[in-house]
């Protein structure tokens, strides 16, 4: 009963948190997409150069934390008077842009490459051909590890409590810091979790569902 009430004494303090959280993880998301599609394309461009610039990037992402991008855009940028918000967001953009890149990669070069010349044989551009018949299929393969990369995001936006934004972890870790109830304010904040990835997770299965119809 002490759970309950605790919860329920906190939750306007905690539903600013989640609101934080999921803007975060919006934000972070689309701009992280945008990354990921552009390093996806370097990838399989053929174009030495370019290879070599995406799987450098892509190589110091999975082989830093994100805590310390995070930081290194906070910190490396106070000359720019960058909020803890936009350096939080960029950090997260920035890290998930590299899976992000590797799931577009994968599921572009899983299309027959027939689709590519059925398009150029009825006159259209490689960028028309890209946009009206490799992309649409290639997102609906897409969208299942997309999925998994956005509550991945989610939950990585925790971090940015590091750098002072008042989202759910940090809420809950001051909560617990006030009460000297960290284990109670702890186990709250993962049910504040759980709701934000079941409802990226209905949102993504009706996104899937959508895409599948029009396959």
């Amino acid at each position: 009963m002490e759970w309950l009430t605790k919860f329920f004494e906190s939750y306007p303090v905690f539903l600013k948190g989640m609101l934080l959280t999921f803007e975060l993880t919006a934000v972070g998301i689309f701009f992280g997409i945008f990354v990921g599609l552009l390093f996806a394309f370097l990838k399989i461009s053929k174009v030495r150069v370019l290879e070599w610039i995406a799987d450098a990037y892509i190589f110091l992402v999975r082989g830093t934390p994100l805590i310390v991008q995070i930081f290194v855009f906070y910190y490396g940028l106070t000359s720019l008077n960058m909020s803890a918000f936009l350096a939080a967001s960029l950090g997260l953009a920035f890290h998930n842009g590299a899976y992000i890149a590797e799931i577009f990669r994968g599921t572009i070069q899983s299309i027959d490459p027939g689709q590519m010349e059925a398009g150029r044989s009825l006159g259209m551009s490689v960028k028309l051909t890209y946009r009206r018949i490799i992309l649409p299929q290639a997102m609906r393969r897409a969208m299942p590890p997309l999925g998994n990369q956005f509550i991945i995001a989610l939950k990585d936006s925790s971090l940015a409590a590091f750098i002072g934004m008042y989202e759910l972890f940090n809420v809950a870790t001051t909560f617990g810091s006030n009460t000297f109830d960290y284990m109670t304010y702890l186990l709250i904040v993962a049910v504040y979790y759980l709701i934000l990835v079941f409802l990226f997770s209905v949102l993504t299965r009706k996104v899937e569902n959508r895409l599948a119809v029009s396959e």
